[in-house]
Parts: structure tokens; C-alpha cells; sequence
């Protein structure tokens, strides 16, 4: 793909036109590294500084009107050609990503007038304060790119999937002499066959253990050849694994399992039916009874299966039937997606859509088709769907066409039986819609009703809409860490999170650990909001000083020189906080964790999202304490509400109360608290984990032959991470400055021989 960018910066009518080679583009959209671009967060050489001005209120709208004026001088010169345009706002932030057959006249539809125009192409054309565009060479290239560069910066103003999240596939891992079927979210081409995507991750659990059940291949990692004869393990014994390990069963035998379950994944349990079937009659006449047993007891669970499809076409075709429903205002979309093999309906899909508002139907149900290909296993002959595509149909068409390997038909039933489909489809879409609606609706009436059961149990002074949790991880002292989780009315802020590295405490002192961990995250609640106070402050000053600047001299009033607040020398905004401003509170971190109390106004850091309004402490009274005793260093012990979940007995414990409170077991407070506590610990043991795994996988590398402190460090210096170490080859490690080709392979060879955290190393 030949590709050519060009950038547009409409600032002050100048423009800047920048072209970048066409080898660093491609490996840009690829997701590799560009020659001389080491910024992993780059793409496509794309993220370039955008210069804000900081200027009075009349210059920001001069700015603005003649940034506009440039913007729309720039869009006529566009190119009469296929490509992509990105659209960023003032802070270099990628807001809109779009493809067209014809730059010039895409692009030029945003600036007409604004009647004419959605709500929301107005409200983006608002934000739009740079513009650039990549030049392709067929509007199949653009949409490919446009898909990548839209799952890279998820925009603001793009229609996405709602849960655009990657999804797992089953994994068929043909490339291994004994192949296993395994969950995995990474889709690479490595020789093996995926199955999926499934938003449903416990049906597609229960698929994958009943095949397990059905066709007894291995489930472990481990590496097996031919030649292996190994102890078998229990699940052999159980009948769970035919123990290719231990040479129990040939290659040839075992590939047809494979063979089947790949069938059974692809949804031709017909055929496979009549396989087994065959099979079965033909190990009875051998008098094979056993194999004859075992074959018929799979025939049967397969047709238990096959019950429950239902057949939905007369002949039998292959396809995907998309159709979807939209609320009253379109706010809110569902897409529902069944699976036709054969003639039968053999699965379903649901998928929510994301910043769909003000979207025609075709532009919507063209985003979902590019997104959800772009990761599909498979892609049938024929896509039915409930209306067009519009302009994007013929190029959506071509690029499924290359994914699949041959022509890809989309159509539009108006009669007849496909119309039928469509129907049922749509009137699912529309099921789901309301179901998420009222779950929506249920979730927030208990997450309501849990503040105020909360409230009212702990005797709060507020409803506490924001929660702040705090647990200790750590084995006898070593890799201690700490972690805060915080939920926002009821539900989790993930964005808000953090995670501590103890520094102060040796040995084992939960206490301790606790107490540092709270006085860092007041200190910095306090750093914070004393930020916030003195940035409004010098904002108040400057608004004053323009106020001054702008004031007429025959307006002065007598006596007014209109130099209340005088600038000094160089007179810019930083010069007027730090010299002219009145005098604010100088307070500075403590770098102890048990240290001193920090100066500052505790109240200005009781803005909204900087403290909470309750903490809550896994632990009970020891841990309580020592969180207590870290707000009254910091001042903030009447600011903060503090209770500890003491397990076991989910116990509360409240300051200043000897007995602990027993919330009701059904409680919705006692349900909010508890998930709350777990999350928390959830969190902290994850991240003990990870600390735990890299110094043992460190501790491991330090013991291979050739590589000492001098080279471990250069390693981690140059991968930053004991995965980035993994996945590198043997020519990248040999690169890193004093090691040796044959000091790299060792390393390789050791790091190929650990199993990542988790059970899965394809999860």
C-alpha cells in the first residue's frame, strides 16, 4: 500500500505540508516502530505538536476566526484522490477520523453551512484545529487504514463499538505437532485457526469444555514431538487427554480430533454427525465395541446440540444476518448478528454502539461492519443487512472480498425468506436494547439506593458518591505494595487508580504500610488542591491585569492610572504568579511517608474527585488506626470519613465506636462495601504478582551463564520489561550493547522456557 501524508495547521493562515516515506508509514500502520521514531505512542508519524497561543479573550477569538478562515483555505487544496483525513482538537488530540474516495469533496461537506449539517458535525467541526490527511491509493487501502487509526486513538466524534475491547477467540493451535484449542485475545499469524470473537466469555467458556469433553485433546503448554514419553498426567486417567506426552496415541489419530473440533468451531456439525456415524458402524462390524460406544456417545451429545439450531434457510447457505435497533432519539444503538451455516442458525452476537447520536443508519451499521471484520475469524460469502451501507457499500464490499479470499456479497432483503431473518434479527436487536435499558435503570436505582443505605449506617455528613479503598499485598514483607481503587456512585473509576511501592516499612508491618500509603495519598490530595487554588488565583490575577490593558483611557475613572495590578518586566502570565501576585502558601511534598504534617489549606483540596467522601480500609481496627493516624498528620482527619471491612465476619469498623458494626446480610451498603474491599485487594494482588514474577524471572537470568549484573541491567535498560524481553528475537537481544550472539540465545532460551503470569500464555 502506497500511502502519502500530508498535515494541515491552520493557525494564523499558515499551513504546513510535511510528507513522510512511504516504508515508515506502512510500518506505522502496522504497529511497528519507524526508522529514527522511538515514541512507542507515535502513529504514523501523525502526533506532531500543535501551538496553542495563549492569548487575551479578543486575541483568542481573532485567533480562532482566522484559524477558521485558514482551515477552510486549506480544505480547497485537497486532493481529488481516496485517502483518510484526521481531524485533532487545539490539544493535538485526534477527535475525528474519516476515509473518502475524494479528499477534496469529503471534507469540504463539513464546511458548509451548519443547517444543513447533525448536531454533532457541528459540535466537531467546533473542535476541529488541525487537520491532516493521508493520500492512498484505492479506497479499499483507506478503509483499512481508517479502521486501524480509529481502534489507535478511539475518537471522540467516531461511531465505535461500545465495548470495543478485544474479545476472545478459541485458538486452534495447528502450527504444534499435538495442537490444543485454548483461549486467547491476540490474533497472529501463526499458522494456527481462530474462532470468534465472542463478547459472551462464559458461553464461549462452555463451549470450549464441552468440546474438551466431546474431543479429549491436551490442554497443557507444554512442548510435545513425536518422540516424547512423558508420565502421563490425571487427566489421561480420567479420560480428559489421549496423552500425546506419553506416546499413547499417533499424530495421525490425533489430528482427526483436531479435524473435528475445528469442524464443530465452523459450525458444520452436520457433516460431522455423519462422519461419526459412519465411523460408529464401522468399528461395530469390526466388533470394536468400545470405539463403537465412545463414537456413539458423541453423536448423541452433538445432536443434543444440534437440537437447538434452528433451521432458517432452505438451502444450505452460508451467511451473517446484521440488523439493529435505535431508541427514540438515537442515542443509544444495539446490533445483533446471527450465524447461518448450512441453513441453520448456529449463534448469535450482540454488540452496543458508542457515540451513535445524530448518526444516519447507514454510516452506523457501515462503522460496525469495518470494526467487527477486522477481527472476525471468518467471513462468510453473503452479509445480509437491514438497510445499505450507502457510499461506503462497494469498498466495504472489496475489502471483506480480500479478507475472505473470494467475492463477499452484502445485500438488503426486501422479500422472501432472508427477509424474515432480517426481521427476527432486528426485533432481537430491539429486545436487547430494552433489557440493557432496564438493567441500566435497575443498576442505577441499588447504586442510589446503596449510598443511601450507607449514609444512614455509618452515620456519614454526605452521601458518599466517591469511595477510595486501600489494602496492603505483600509475603512476609518482601515486594510490599499497596493500592487504591475508587468508585464514583457506585461503580468503578479505573481511570482514578493507583498503586504504591512501599518505601519505608521493612519486614512485615501491615500497619505501617497502611499508614504510608494513606499519608502519600493525602499529601497528594493536598498538593493538588493547593495547585488548583493558587492556578485560580494567578487566572484571577491576569484576568484583571487584561481587564486593565483593554480598559479605554478617557474610560479611567479619576485618579485610576489602570494599573492596578502592573505587570513587571516581560510582563507574561508566569512573571505575574510569581513576582506581582500576592504571596501564596509555599508548601512542599514530604518525602517521608511517616513524615511531618504537610501546611496547606485542607479544605482546598475538598474540590470535587480530590478526597473522597468516605475511605474505607480492608482491614479491621490495627489497620483503621494507622489510616487514621496518617489523615491527622495531614490534617484532613475531620475531612475524610474512615471505616475498615474486617473479613470473615464483614464486620465495619467506625473511629471513636468499640463495637463494630454488623450490617444486615442483604444489605445493598454491606454489597457496595464488600465489592468495593475486593477490588481493592484484587488490584493490590495483581500488582504484588507482577513485581513478585519479574524479580524471580530476574533473579533467573542473573543465574545463566555469561550474563551478569553489567549485561542484565544493559537488557532491562534497552526492553524496559521481561516481556518485551520474551517476545524479542534472538538478532534484537544479541543488538543490546555487550551482549554476544551466543550469550543472546541462552537468554532466549531461558525466557522461552517461563510461563507468563496467569494460567493462559495465549490469555
Amino acid at each position: 500500500m502506497r500511502v502519502v501524508l500530508h498535515r494541515t495547521v491552520p493557525q494564523k493562515g499558515v499551513g504546513d505540508m510535511s510528507e513522510v516515506p512511504n516504508a515508515e508509514l506502512t510500518a506505522a500502520t502496522e504497529g511497528r516502530p519507524t526508522a529514527g521514531h522511538t515514541d512507542k505512542n507515535s502513529d504514523m508519524d501523525m502526533d506532531m505538536d500543535t501551538n496553542v497561543n495563549m492569548n487575551t479573550d479578543s486575541d483568542r477569538d481573532s485567533d480562532k476566526a482566522t484559524a477558521r478562515k485558514g482551515l477552510h483555505d486549506r480544505v480547497k487544496d485537497l486532493p481529488d484522490r481516496p485517502g483518510v483525513y484526521i481531524m485533532k482538537d487545539a490539544t493535538g488530540r485526534v477527535i475525528y477520523v474519516g476515509k473518502a474516495s475524494s479528499l477534496r469533496n469529503r471534507v469540504r461537506s463539513y464546511f458548509q453551512s451548519p443547517e444543513g449539517l447533525a448536531r454533532r458535525t457541528r459540535a466537531l467541526i467546533e473542535h476541529i484545529a488541525d487537520l491532516e490527511y493521508v493520500v492512498t491509493d484505492s479506497e479499499v487501502e483507506a478503509l483499512i487504514l481508517e479502521n486501524n487509526l480509529i481502534k489507535r486513538h478511539r475518537p471522540r466524534y467516531n461511531v465505535r463499538l461500545r465495548d470495543d475491547k478485544t474479545y476472545p477467540f478459541i485458538k486452534v493451535t495447528l502450527a504444534e505437532p499435538f495442537p490444543r484449542a485454548v483461549v486467547t485475545r491476540r490474533v497472529e499469524e501463526d499458522g494456527s485457526r481462530y474462532f470468534g470473537p465472542y463478547p459472551d466469555v462464559s458461553g464461549m467458556r462452555d463451549t470450549l469444555a464441552f468440546l474438551r469433553r466431546l474431543f479429549p485433546v491436551r490442554g497443557c503448554s507444554k512442548k510435545i514431538t513425536e518422540d516424547s514419553r512423558e508420565r502421563p498426567c490425571l487427566n489421561h486417567h480420567i479420560g480428559k487427554c489421549l496423552a500425546p506426552c506419553a506416546g499413547a496415541v499417533t499424530r495421525e489419530a490425533y489430528a482427526e480430533l483436531v479435524r473435528q473440533i475445528v469442524l464443530f468451531l465452523e459450525g458444520r456439525q452436520d457433516q460431522l454427525v455423519r462422519e461419526m456415524k459412519r465411523r460408529m458402524h464401522a468399528a461395530s462390524d469390526l466388533l470394536d465395541f468400545e470405539t463403537a460406544a465412545a463414537l456413539r456417545d458423541r453423536i448423541r451429545a452433538m445432536e443434543r446440540v444440534m437440537e437447538r439450531q434452528k433451521v432458517v434457510l432452505k438451502s444450505p447457505q452460508d451467511l451473517d444476518v446484521i440488523g439493529f435497533a435505535r431508541n427514540e432519539d438515537g442515542a443509544e444503538a444495539c446490533v445483533q448478528i446471527f450465524f447461518v451455516r448450512g441453513g441453520k442458525l448456529v449463534g448469535h452476537k450482540r454488540f452496543f454502539m458508542a457515540n451513535s447520536d445524530d448518526t444516519p443508519d447507514a454510516e452506523m451499521l457501515a462503522a460496525f461492519v469495518k470494526q467487527y471484520y477486522a477481527a472476525a475469524a471468518f467471513v462468510p460469502g453473503e452479509i445480509v443487512v437491514q438497510s445499505g451501507l450507502g457510499d461506503d457499500a462497494g469498498s466495504v464490499a472489496s475489502w471483506l472480498g480480500t479478507l475472505r479470499g473470494s467475492k463477499v456479497r452484502i445485500t438488503v432483503p426486501h422479500r422472501g425468506e432472508k427477509k424474515r431473518l432480517v426481521d427476527m434479527v432486528h426485533d432481537n436487536a430491539r429486545l436487547g436494547l430494552e433489557e440493557a435499558r432496564a438493567r441500566a435503570m435497575r443498576a442505577t436505582e441499588m447504586e442510589e439506593g446503596a449510598l443511601v443505605e450507607l449514609q444512614e449506617a455509618l452515620g456519614l455528613p454526605r452521601l458518599p458518591r466517591r469511595i477510595e479503598a486501600f489494602d496492603i499485598s505483600t509475603i512476609q514483607g518482601t515486594d510490599a505494595v499497596g493500592s487504591m481503587v475508587v468508585f464514583e456512585g457506585g461503580r468503578p473509576l479505573k481511570s482514578a487508580y493507583k498503586r504504591f511501592k512501599i518505601k519505608t516499612v521493612e519486614g512485615q508491618d501491615d500497619f505501617a504500610m497502611m499508614r504510608e500509603v494513606v499519608a502519600r495519598r493525602c499529601r497528594r490530595a493536598l498538593h493538588e488542591g493547593q495547585e488548583r487554588r493558587e492556578g485560580q488565583e494567578a487566572h484571577q490575577i491576569r484576568e484583571e491585569h487584561e481587564r486593565q490593558q483593554r480598559r479605554p483611557a478617557t474610560a479611567a475613572a479619576p485618579g485610576d492610572t489602570g494599573a492596578a495590578h502592573p505587570l513587571p518586566e516581560g510582563g507574561g502570565p508566569a512573571e505575574a504568579v510569581g513576582k506581582g501576585a500576592p504571596d501564596l502558601p509555599d508548601r512542599r511534598r514530604a518525602e517521608d511517608a511517616r513524615g511531618a504534617k504537610v501546611s496547606g489549606d485542607a479544605k482546598a483540596a475538598r474540590a470535587p474527585g480530590v478526597l473522597p467522601d468516605l475511605m474505607l480500609i480492608d482491614g479491621g481496627k490495627g489497620q483503621l488506626n494507622a489510616a487514621l493516624e496518617a489523615l491527622r498528620e495531614c490534617g484532613l482527619a475531620e475531612e475524610i470519613p474512615a471505616a475498615g471491612l474486617a473479613k470473615e465476619h464483614e464486620l465495619v469498623f467506625l473511629e471513636g465506636r468499640p463495637d463494630p458494626i454488623a450490617l444486615p446480610r442483604d444489605s445493598k451498603a454491606l454489597f457496595l462495601l464488600q465489592r468495593v474491599r475486593d477490588e481493592a485487594h484484587r488490584f493490590a494482588v495483581s500488582y504484588h504478582r507482577q513485581l513478585r514474577t519479574k524479580r524471580a524471572t530476574l533473579s533467573m537470568l542473573e543465574e545463566i551463564p555469561g550474563i551478569g549484573e553489567k549485561r542484565l541491567k544493559a537488557l532491562i535498560t534497552a526492553f524496559r520489561s521481561v516481556r518485551a524481553m520474551r517476545e524479542a528475537s534472538v538478532e534484537d537481544l544479541a543488538k543490546v550493547p555487550g551482549m554476544t550472539r551466543k550469550a543472546a540465545e541462552r537468554v532466549k532460551e531461558a525466557l522461552g522456557a517461563l510461563t507468563p503470569p496467569h494460567a493462559n500464555p495465549d490469555e
